[in-house]
């Protein structure tokens, strides 16, 4: 199935029937929940102490919904929802306009990935990107987070947003829950927004479904070490993993001489002698 940014732009795919949809359907509206709880958690906000946030994309608003049920405010998009949160309509990719440390926090379910969408000659992913992350930050007071659930497109994209995030000085990194079901498998993208006097050095938050953190987990820090390694633009790691998908991302584009997949498929070779 294709994906939603390879098949109109978000002004014409998230349309009012779109909404509709998510308001509708159960099943979504309970996945959607379920993401946005999972994002509120990772911002690990003090308990019984509200704070205002900024949800990135609400759509209909069912994440600003649980915002509410966690006794914080909101400021966002919705449509045709009776919800207290303050709404309007903007692309992110043009930046925020919001005041200096204005927010306390941020969360966005489904929508980062659309930053990387260039579906007209002006959108230039890496200059929205850069746009969005710069004004971001500056809205975010200091030691405040940013979590993202997305659906990145493969590791090149994830590269592309790690980078701009850094750029514009944020830190953390890639928290992946249940990394080996193909169903359940979530990513959150991570940010810290500098750190306060009052804030503890701030730590990725441990993923779910999964023993060794260590396997899940894509600081910012580990990505620009990786970056600048001599030879090396890339921080993935080439193992049978990722030549498989290299293979299969090629077999898409058409190519006809890609060997099959085997047991010996990128197994290590022993010397000659």
């Amino acid at each position: 199935m294709s994906r939603p940014e390879h098949l109109a732009p978000p002004e014409i795919f998230y349309n009012e029937d779109e909404a509709k949809k998510y308001t509708s359907s159960t099943r979504i509206a309970t996945i959607q929940a379920e993401m946005s709880a999972r994002a509120i958690e990772l911002l690990a906000l003090p308990d019984d102490e509200p704070k205002f946030l900024l949800d990135i994309g609400c759509g209909s608003g069912l994440s600003g919904e649980i915002i509410e049920e966690e006794g914080h405010y909101w400021v966002d998009l919705a449509v045709e929802k009776d919800l207290e949160g303050d709404l309007f309509l903007h692309d992110i990719g043009h930046g925020l306009g919001f005041r200096p440390g204005t927010f306390d926090g941020a969360i966005s379910v489904s929508v980062l990935q659309w930053l990387c969408n260039a579906d007209k000659k002006i959108n230039k992913p890496k200059y929205r990107l850069m746009r969005f992350f710069s004004t971001l930050y500056s809205s975010l007071r200091r030691g405040a987070r940013a979590v993202f659930q997305f659906y990145p497109e493969n590791d090149d994209q994830i590269s592309m947003i790690l980078s701009s995030a850094m750029s514009c000085g944020f830190t953390g990194g890639m928290v992946i829950d249940y990394p080996n079901s193909k169903k359940a498998r979530k990513n959150y993208l991570c940010l810290f927004a500098g750190s306060s006097q009052a804030s503890a050095r701030q730590n990725l938050p441990a993923a779910i479904g999964v023993d060794d953190q260590s396997t899940v987990t894509n600081s910012l820090r580990e990505h620009s070490r990786n970056r600048g390694q001599k030879g090396s633009k890339r921080s993935a790691v080439k193992n049978k993993d990722w030549v498989l998908q290299k293979k299969e991302l090629y077999r898409k584009r058409g190519n006809k001489e890609i060997p099959n997949d085997s047991k010996f498929t990128a197994r290590k070779r022993k010397g000659a002698f």
